[in-house]
């Protein structure tokens, strides 16, 4: 047998490439959308990809079942599991099955059994694979999909929190303790393969460890301590990661079937002539690191650095607009396809960083800040200090004077932030508020400072803060 291990670091997204080495057949489980990868390893290793099989319905990245499927014929291994409204709907006119608990499937001489282990969403399954080309007739490993991570397990809120579908979090919740019980069940030897690590929004406290064993799970897993229906339902509803907002938009996408972008795809550099006509119309996002967009920048443009696009551009970006880039020509295709990856369709092409700033485009800038240099201004209550970090890094401790904004909400909050006062934008280290004041400039507000260093820079001059206990007692 052949097992392949694929990671996206920018995503936490892992995927497998699982071969039969007497058939020559192969299979992938939770594709990402750059098949290329897959099918580049197939080659190397002298197997055919015959197949896809997926553990649910992902809400964080677009999958790449249906481009396998469209691009080589690949067939397709879904749930059937859960209720009408989590059903697959581009299925026809690609070769597919439907599998339900019990079911099973053969890829060359391994088997895969399926297990219906709902929670996360409605329609998770997970897969339990034998070697029988290898002689063994008991299961080496379990795909869990987002069900059990190292260290963690699969959130039930994002149904709620993402999707907006009211009061599926508890009995989300609830499916998940029963799940989670049938997966203590197994044996402790079997191998776990999850579909995400450390990083990822899909659940709290995800172990950076590629892979694990149901027995260590069983033995360390904070999810998997409790035994009392109720206290789980509690533990595995307190204190998640924020649901970025892109990620009902990929529930949707993956769903309906993602739009095929086929062999060769690409993007083109575009005139900055036409830079007036894409702020108007679309999202512009300038890919440049932050202290030289501080420096001078165009109005209305966003700044995502290249490097946090990933993790902010779901939340950013209007995915309803065309979207522009403005970076380096080197960096127009690895942007492209981070934006593809989380749904982003419609990316016109990109503007070169360099003609623009030597266009004169580029002509607004925006003020920086030490905490020495704000301090009084900001315990005065000269200005409004904005923090933009999560909730839990606001409630371990933050400026009094501060008000929370998280910055992936900050598009839809602008308008209640006050016109005719500096505003101070602040994180832990000056990265991601540096993001925020770009936002905050191409929505309208011209007086918007980046404290640099952030809460650390506060903390670490002395300067006084206070947690939300302290607040509330």
């Amino acid at each position: 047998m052949l097992l392949k291990y694929f990671y996206d670091q920018k995503l936490a997204h892992a995927s497998y490439m699982v071969g039969c080495q007497r058939t020559k057949d192969a299979v992938i489980v939770d594709p990402g959308r750059d098949v290329d990868q897959y099918i580049e390893m197939a080659d190397r290793e002298g197997v055919k990809i015959t197949a896809v099989a997926e553990t649910h319905i992902h809400a964080d990245y677009v999958s790449g079942a249906r481009e396998l499927a469209d691009r080589i014929g690949a067939k397709l291994y879904v749930s059937d599991e859960g209720p009408a409204e989590w059903k697959y709907l581009y299925l026809d006119g690609y070769d597919h099955q439907l599998v339900h608990d019990g079911d099973h499937f053969m890829i060359g001489n391994i088997k895969f059994d399926v297990l219906h282990t709902p929670g996360h969403t409605p329609e998770s399954i997970s897969f339990v694979l034998t070697d029988q080309g290898g002689g063994a007739n008991e299961p080496m490993g379990i795909f869990t999909g987002d069900f059990v991570f190292v260290g963690s397990i699969g959130r039930p809120d994002l149904l709620e929190e993402a999707a907006g579908l009211m009061g599926t979090a508890e009995p989300g919740a609830r499916d998940l303790f029963q799940s989670a019980e049938r997966f203590k069940s197994l044996p402790d030897y079997l191998q776990v393969w999850p579909a995400h690590g450390a990083g990822s929004a899909c659940g709290k406290g995800l172990g950076a460890i590629p892979s694990s064993t149901v027995g260590y799970e069983k033995l360390f897993n904070p999810a998997l301590q409790y035994t009392d229906e109720e206290a789980f339902v509690k533990y595995i509803l307190a204190d998640q990661p924020e649901a970025p907002k892109y990620f009902a938009v990929m529930k949707r996408v993956n769903k309906e079937g993602p739009k095929v972008l086929g062999e060769g795809h690409h993007h083109s550099m575009l005139d900055v002539a036409k830079l007036s006509s894409a702020i108007e119309e679309g999202t512009v996002v300038d890919l440049t690191p932050s202290t030289e967009f501080a420096k001078g920048h165009v109005p209305g443009s966003i700044n995502i650095p290249i490097g946090m696009l990933a993790a902010w551009a779901g939340w950013l970006v209007d995915y309803d607009k065309p979207t522009y880039l403005i970076c380096k020509p080197d960096q127009l295709e690895e942007a492209a396809r981070v934006l593809h990856k989380i749904g982003v369709e419609e990316i016109v092409g990109g503007f070169d960083a360099e003609k623009v700033r030597s266009s004169g485009l580029a002509n607004e800038v925006y003020a920086t800040g030490t905490p020495a240099d704000l301090s009084h201004a900001i315990e005065s209550g000269q200005v409004q200090l904005l923090d933009v970090r999560s909730d839990e890094e606001w409630k371990e401790g933050h400026i009094e004077q501060a008000e929370h904004q998280f910055l992936g909400r900050l598009p839809k909050n602008v308008s209640q932030l006050p016109q005719d006062k500096k505003v101070v934008v602040q994180c832990r280290s000056g990265a991601r508020s540096a993001i925020g004041v770009s936002v905050l400039q191409a929505a309208g507000l011209k007086n918007v400072i980046n404290l640099t260093g952030g809460y650390m820079a506060w903390k670490a001059d002395g300067l006084a803060s206070v947690t939300s206990r302290e607040l509330v007692g």
